[in-house]
């Protein structure tokens, strides 16, 4: 066999790899963006474990 063969498979097979660690490494680094921006996002709605009016608006009028 002629060993530019051999060397374009074994490339090949190096690049195929490499493609599937990026696709990995981004698929993580998608997800980890993802739970932080769900972090910070503002909660919907009064937390269940507060008492009723807690978190709502202040009337510091007095």
């Amino acid at each position: 066999m002629d060993m530019s063969l051999v060397t374009a498979a074994v490339g090949m097979m190096a690049s195929n790899t490499q493609s599937q660690v990026a696709t990995r490494v981004l698929k993580m680094n998608l997800d980890a963006q993802a739970q932080v921006l769900q972090l910070l996002a503002p909660a919907k709605g009064p937390a269940a474990n507060n008492a009723p009016g807690i978190g709502s608006n202040v009337d510091i009028s007095a």
